[in-house]
């Protein structure tokens, strides 16, 4: 048998975290990569700048702040306690948080390079025609920048699934629950496993080639896109 049944369930868990830390990061990063694309303000660079830190910060430096915010001396870890809600370390929504924070410059900046790409003048010439806001950004906006989307996806995504400090740190290894696919890896090696090891990796590998692959062919689309939107 290639994977056990508890390989499967870390893949299952990963899949999940994957899918619900791309749609979160999606839906959040638009306005704050539309507002880096387009303001002038003077907090544009330092903003940009925190955007960026994950990208090189170790993700145990992440995990472990993450840990402390949400743990029971922290911030949020008390605002939690005072509503008697759940703590949020070693648990799935722990790890979304921390795969937010990981994974959000690989939703801003495609974004923010298509929003920069597309310019004021797709936007003026539907406001002249008398499109609303809401309009020109659903019917304008969106369409012309919907290879960034992709790509941001495909980045989000693949970058969930290749997580390792950060889920370690916040979400220790319980099966079901927190142990995902590079954690299980992990385990494997531990136990001097290295068939099922092997398996893993090598499929994580693949899934690698195919991100890149997907990129690859996205990005002409979003050059000639960006270019149309000119």
């Amino acid at each position: 048998m290639l994977f056990s049944a508890a390989d499967w369930q870390a893949i299952a868990l990963t899949l999940k975290l994957a899918s619900v830390t791309t749609v979160l990061l999606l839906v959040l990063c638009t306005p704050l990569a539309w507002w880096l694309a387009h303001t002038p303000s003077r907090w544009r660079a330092p903003v940009g700048a925190v955007v960026a830190l994950p990208l090189v910060l170790p993700p145990t430096v992440i995990g472990f702040y993450l840990l402390v915010f949400m743990g029971p001396h922290g911030p949020l870890g008390q605002f939690m306690d005072v509503f008697g809600w759940p703590r949020l370390p070693f648990t799935f929504t722990g790890l979304v948080i921390g795969s937010l924070v990981y994974s959000l410059p690989f939703a801003v900046q495609p974004l923010q390079r298509a929003f920069e790409a597309l310019g004021r003048r797709p936007l003026e010439v539907a406001a002249t025609l008398g499109a609303g806001r809401w309009d020109c950004f659903f019917n304008v906006v969106l369409p012309l920048a919907r290879p960034g989307f992709m790509t941001a996806a495909v980045l989000c995504f693949a970058h969930t699934v290749g997580e390792f400090g950060v889920v370690l740190m916040l979400g220790g290894n319980i099966p079901g629950h927190t142990r995902v696919v590079s954690v299980q890896i992990y385990d494997h090696v531990e136990a001097m496993e290295y068939s099922q090891a092997h398996a893993l990796a090598l499929g994580m590998v693949v899934f690698a080639f195919i991100v890149l692959l997907a990129l690859h062919w996205l990005q002409p689309k979003s050059t000639q896109t960006a270019g149309a939107g000119l």
